[in-house]
C-alpha cells in the first residue's frame, strides 16, 4: 500500500524543493529513489540524519530506498557549500567506511525485507573505477554544456566567493559525476528519483538533465530536497563545542548523544521531533500541545531524546544514558556508578574539578587524601571533618561515615577513579595514575 510520501515530508517540515511531476509519479507506482552520502569518515553524524530519515519515510510509504556511498566522488570532493576541497581517500579506507555506514543505516532502513521495496546500498566506485576518461568525455561530457554547468549556484559561489584558490577542474566536474550516478542507477536499477539536501539541488538537476539528454525527453527522472537543518541561532546543526555529534558510540557516547537532544531549545525540539522521529502526526501534535502547557517539564525534549537514542543505539543504551543523567542530579547509588563505562563516566563528569594523584598516595585517611596540596575540594581539614559528621560527604556515591576512613585501591572505580561529593551537587573526580 503506497502512502503519500510528499504529504508526509510536508507536515514534518522536510520538503524544500521538488520537481514538477514528482508527487504524481510517487502516487502512481512504487518508486525507487536514491540518496548519496559521503564516506569520508567511518561514521555518519547527526547532520546526515535528515537525509537518512527521508529514506526511512520513503520506505515506510511503500517505495524502495537506495543509499549510495560516494566511493568515487568521495575521492574527488564536492564544491557545494564548501570553501575547500576535501581530502582524497584510498580505496581500502573507503571500503571500511562504507561497511561501517551500512551498519548504522541498517537501524533506519530494512535491507532484509522480502518485499520489492527492500533497501539497498551501492557504491559509485564500483561503476566508476573502470570508466576511462575518454569514455566519460564521450558518454557524459558531450551532453552537458559548460554554460549549463557554470550557471549552478555551487559553482558561482566558489568562483565569486572567498576561496583563495578558486575552483579546480576536479571539483567542476563533480556535478557530471553525480549526474552520471543518477543515469547509471536509472538504467541498471530503474531509479527515477534522487533525494538530497537543499545544497545538492544543482548537482541533482544536472542528473535529471543528463538522463533526458541521453535517453530522450520521455525519460522520467525527478529530484526532491529537504531543507538544511540549522540551530535556532542559524549555526550548523549537529555541531557542539567538542565537534560533531556522531552515531558511532566510540566517537560520541550514547550518554552524550542523549544529552544533545535533551538540551535543544523549545522551538528546535518542536521542529526536530517531526524530522528525526517516526512518530505519527497525532502523537507529535499531542506532545507539542502538552509541552506548550508546561514547557518546564521539557516533554518534547525528553521524548525526542528517547526516540532518537533508541533508534540510533538501543533501549539498553537509553536506560544507561538516563541512569547516567541521574548520577548528577538524582538519587543514584554506587551500583549505578559502577555500571558506567569509562568514557561515559568521564562524559558525565566532564564539567567537574579533576585532580590527578599518584597511586602511592592511596592508603591514607580520607581527610588527608582529599586535602592534598593543590586540591580545593574542601576549604580545610576541619571543615571536611564537620561536613562528614553532618553526613555531607560521599565517596563514590556512598556516605563517608568517618573522616579518617582509609581510602585504598579497592575503592577505585574502573581501577583509577574516585568520585568525591560535597553536599548535593558539588563533585570532584580524582584520577589515580
Amino acid at each position: 500500500m503506497i502512502k503519500n510520501f510528499v504529504e508526509e515530508l510536508k507536515w514534518r517540515g522536510m520538503l524544500a524543493q521538488i520537481m514538477p511531476g514528482t508527487e504524481e509519479l510517487l502516487q502512481k507506482e512504487m518508486v525507487t529513489a536514491y540518496l548519496g552520502t559521503d564516506p569520508t569518515a567511518d561514521s555518519l553524524h547527526i547532520g546526515h540524519l535528515c537525509g537518512v530519515m527521508m529514506l526511512r519515510h520513503l520506505q515506510r510509504c511503500g517505495h524502495k530506498p537506495i543509499i549510495l556511498v560516494g566511493g568515487a566522488t568521495g575521492m574527488i570532493g564536492d564544491p557545494s557549500g564548501k570553501s575547500q576541497e576535501r581530502n582524497l581517500l584510498d580505496s581500502e579506507t573507503l571500503y571500511h567506511n562504507q561497511e561501517a555506514i551500512k551498519k548504522q543505516v541498517a537501524k533506519f532502513l530494512d535491507f532484509e525485507a522480502k518485499d520489492a521495496n527492500a533497501a539497498e546500498m551501492v557504491n559509485n566506485y564500483d561503476w566508476m573505477k573502470d570508466f576511462t576518461f575518454l569514455d566519460f568525455a564521450r558518454e557524459v561530457g558531450k551532453h552537458i554544456t559548460v554554460n549549463y554547468m557554470m550557471a549552478k549556484d555551487s559553482v558561482q559561489q566558489r568562483l565569486n566567493g572567498t576561496a583563495r584558490d578558486g575552483l579546480s577542474f576536479t571539483e567542476f566536474t563533480y556535478q557530471l559525476l553525480q549526474g552520471y550516478d543518477f543515469l547509471h542507477l536509472y538504467k541498471t536499477k530503474g531509479v527515477k528519483l534522487q533525494l538530497g539536501g537543499n545544497d545538492q539541488w544543482g548537482n541533482m538537476t544536472t542528473g535529471t538533465e543528463l538522463i533526458r539528454r541521453t535517453l530522450g525527453n520521455e525519460a522520467e527522472a525527478y529530484a526532491l530536497t529537504c531543507p538544511l537543518i540549522t540551530k535556532a541561532d542559524g549555526k550548523k546543526f549537529g555541531k557542539t563545542e567538542s565537534g560533531n555529534v556522531w552515531l558511532d558510540r566510540n566517537r560520541t557516547t550514547p550518554y552524550m548523544f542523549y544529552q544533545f537532544w535533551l538540551n535543544v531549545a523549545d522551538d528546535e525540539a518542536e521542529k526536530y521531533i517531526k524530522i528525526f522521529t517516526s512518530l505519527d502526526k497525532p502523537t507529535v501534535d499531542a506532545l507539542i500541545e502538552e509541552h506548550r502547557q508546561d514547557p518546564g517539564r521539557r516533554t518534547l525534549q525528553r521524548r525526542l531524546a528517547e526516540e532518537v537514542t533508541v533508534m540510533v543505539h538501543s533501549q539498553e543504551d537509553l536506560d544507561m544514558a538516563k541512569e547516567a543523567s541521574n548520577i548528577l542530579f538524582g538519587k543514584a547509588t554506587k551500583e549505578n556508578l559502577l555500571k558506567l563505562d569509562e568514557q561515559t563516566l568521564l562524559d558525565v563528569f566532564s564539567g567537574v574539578d579533576k585532580y590527578t594523584i599518584d597511586r602511592s598516595q592511596l592508603g591514607q585517611p580520607a581527610v588527608d587524601l582529599f586535602n592534598l596540596d593543590g586540591m580545593k575540594i574542601f576549604p580545610s581539614k576541619s571543615e571536611m571533618r564537620k561536613l562528614v559528621k553532618g553526613g555531607g560527604v560521599s565517596l563514590n556515591k556512598e556516605k563517608l561515615t568517618a573522616f579518617d576512613q582509609v581510602v585504598g585501591a579497592d575503592d577505585l572505580i574502573d581501577g583509577k577513579y574516585l568520585l568525591v561529593q560535597k553536599g548535593k551537587k558539588n563533585y570532584s573526580l580524582l584520577i589515580v595514575k
